[in-house]
């Protein structure tokens, strides 16, 4: 149901709200859109760029030549020297492929992609070369497209779309080590989507010649459009833009669930604690689980998508072989040591103590199991977030990383943020406490290939700046001298504020460099997205007086726009 306060304030100024209830679950009245844009159809290489198998020229069919131009693309990247990615690009290339084709072309290794991936590299260039009428030209055609299927109507309001574009044919990388890497991402064709809009909305016409797969009017849904993708038979949307108020309503409900969360959760946690002690061995591993995720930020698990096959976990759903107890290690008694595919196959690691009974209640859960046993073989995630469900409206396993990944921000912000600092240390501060909560909920990323490089050039910036330093205060060193003798101090004060400007230049590169290499293995952005309330960023922005653009990008500030308007400088979490 839609909050008329919060709806008043998102149009505050405009008198385009309306204080209207909707039945419960009823997201919208009036959806009009005029449907996606597709990928561009596939241009034929040029005749002067060439294929070559063991050694010889091969012209290529259309439909193969166009999937060997996506490995070609990716020549220089380290997927396409993984053997899984290889694998599965081979098998769905040769689905692709005219019989011939498949008679020829038995083995990747003798295909010789070079000249195409050099083509492609040249067109990048030429990109990067074209004048100034010619990108004035690309950015007219954009504005054009979203000007046209970027907007929809909504209830009387025009809102943003997020990303009416659907995502070109390619390979499927995936995140870590997925089976699925290199596995063809098919074209998605009017034929395979789905529209939703309102019965007295004009349905946008597919393209000539084609025909939508359905047509739909569900109010109880906020997406517009809808497809089934092939390689892991997820549904993918498209939806309204996260600066939208369906959105942002959306959006601060789930952090004023988390602040209900923050009432209860002394009783909560008591509660768990008690039930480490029951009787019954589905409450004690259910109190274990919700332990973990509460300490640890550790997602609940079982929520693999249709047709995954990553072998993925989370807490609800970790296995004997995950976790190894160590009664003392490093100098700490009751470690448990955790290793184990999380979302998107990232590795999580972590050896953490933990209080005694929960080190007993484990070694209990796995008594008598083999490493591919289940260690909470009495759980699942349904019972989990129902138990949830009773100790407070709204709660699931999720409203937990949300709660402990906003007070960690709000608590590290208090501790880290210096009054006297100036604004790029302040900064600093920010993104150390940012960090501490990209570490708390394992937001790593792997080191940019470009990392080496920057850093290099950010220090000899810095080394350059330590010299001009060097020079500003010989110079002021030398003013003194002769301000004894001439009893001139304006050039004395001219060389002193020098030094100070180039200081505060030293300093701030200093600090980016620190910053710099403190991130390069953590994502900050997932959790400044998803799990962080914007509220808090916003309230420690004013308080000290640093530019909301600092800390949020331009799309960051439309998505959280209600927060910015919202909070003021003494918010609390």
């Amino acid at each position: 149901m839609p909050n008329a306060s919060f709806t008043k304030r998102f149009y505050r100024g405009a008198l385009r709200w309306e204080e209207e209830r909707y039945p419960e679950g009823i997201k919208w009245k009036f959806l009009e859109h005029k449907g996606p844009v597709f990928a561009p159809p596939y241009e034929p290489l040029p005749e002067n760029v060439k294929f070559y198998y063991d050694g010889k020229v091969m012209k290529l069919s259309t439909k193969a030549e166009e999937v060997a131009t996506f490995f070609a693309k990716m020549l220089d990247h380290e997927y396409t020297t993984k053997e899984i990615f290889r694998k599965n690009f081979f098998k769905d290339w040769r689905k692709e492929m005219t019989s011939e084709e498949k008679s020829t072309i038995t083995s990747l290794s003798k295909c010789d992609f070079t000249h195409m991936s050099q083509y492609f590299k040249a067109q990048t260039e030429a990109r990067k070369q074209m004048s100034k009428e010619e990108k004035q030209k690309i950015k007219e055609e954009n504005e054009r497209l979203l000007k046209e299927y970027g907007y929809c109507v909504m209830d009387n309001h025009k809102e943003r779309i997020a990303n009416f574009k659907i995502e070109p044919p390619g390979l499927f990388r995936g995140r870590g080590n997925h089976p699925k890497m290199g596995m063809l991402k098919r074209r998605i064709m009017p034929e395979d989507i789905i529209i939703n809009c309102s019965k007295d909305s004009k349905v946008p016409p597919p393209p000539p010649g084609h025909k939508w797969k359905e047509v739909r009017h569900d109010n109880k849904v906020t997406w517009l459009v809808s497809w089934t993708e092939n390689i892991q038979g997820s549904i993918k949307y498209i939806m309204l833009n996260p600066s939208s108020r369906i959105k942002g309503e959306k959006d601060w409900q789930k952090y004023e669930t988390a602040r209900r969360l923050k009432k209860c959760v002394d009783k909560i946690r008591n509660q768990y604690r008690e039930d480490w002690k029951s009787k019954e061995m589905k409450v004690r591993q259910r109190a274990v689980a919700l332990y973990f995720i509460d300490k640890l930020a550790l997602r609940a698990g079982n929520e693999k998508e249709e047709g995954e096959t990553a072998d993925t976990v989370g807490c609800c759903s970790l296995r004997v072989e995950h976790i190894k107890l160590h009664p003392e290690l490093d100098g700490q008694e009751y470690v448990v040591e955790f290793d184990f595919l999380g979302k998107d196959s990232i590795r999580y690691y972590n050896k953490v103590p933990v209080e005694k009974r929960v080190f007993k209640n484990l070694q209990l859960f796995m008594e008598n199991k083999q490493p591919e046993d289940d260690l909470f073989d009495r759980l699942n995630t349904s019972i989990l977030n129902k138990h949830l469900q009773d100790l407070m409206e709204g709660l699931t396993a999720k409203v937990f990383r949300t709660y402990n990944a906003s007070i960690t921000l709000q608590q590290q912000l208090k501790e880290l943020t210096n009054p006297d600092d100036n604004i790029p240390a302040k900064i600093l501060s920010y993104n150390r406490a940012n960090r501490a909560v990209a570490i708390l909920c394992n937001h790593q990323r792997a080191p940019p290939k470009t990392f080496e490089k920057s850093m290099m050039n950010l220090q000899s910036k810095i080394d350059a700046k330590k010299e001009q330093l060097a020079d500003a205060r010989r110079e002021l060193k030398s003013a003194k001298a002769d301000a004894k003798v001439r009893r001139d101090e304006k050039a004395v004060e001219s060389k002193k504020k020098a030094v100070q400007r180039i200081e505060e230049q030293l300093m701030k590169l200093e600090v980016q460099a620190t910053d710099r290499e403190e991130n390069k293995q953590i994502a900050l952005s997932t959790s400044k997205l998803n799990y962080l309330d914007p509220r808090i960023s916003v309230a420690w922005c004013k308080k000290w007086g640093i530019p909301i653009e600092k800390i949020y990008n331009k799309t960051q500030r439309e998505k959280f726009a209600w927060a910015i308007d919202m909070a003021e400088e003494d918010y609390e979490f």
